[in-house]
């Protein structure tokens, strides 16, 4: 007869296995966007957000020339979404992240 063998892992390894699983919430940032002058800065300004890996929603403010954008932060950062704008000739700095 073989014994019976039970194997325990460390709590510390259990917990880390369980958090690990768990998501990080989305998070908000505002952007205020620089050079949006007529109706089309603003579509182009959102396709270059929405393109980002990560982003879930964006809502673009013509009048106050801001970007609403959230995200995922486990899968893109602020730097990156500044980054996608300048990119697309709409210079952008970070002003909120709730």
């Amino acid at each position: 007869m073989r014994p019976s063998v039970f194997y325990s892992l460390p709590l510390a390894s259990l917990l880390f296995v369980a958090g690990s699983a768990v998501a990080a919430p989305p998070q908000t940032a505002t952007l205020v966007v620089e050079k949006m002058t007529c109706g089309t800065c603003p579509v182009v300004v959102k396709k270059a957000l929405t393109r980002v890996p990560g982003v879930s929603s964006t809502t673009i403010d013509m009048d106050a020339k801001t970007a609403t954008v959230t995200f995922d932060p486990d899968k893109t950062t602020t730097a990156r979404l500044t980054q996608a704008t300048t990119e697309a000739g709409f210079p952008s700095k970070l002003i909120a992240k709730p």
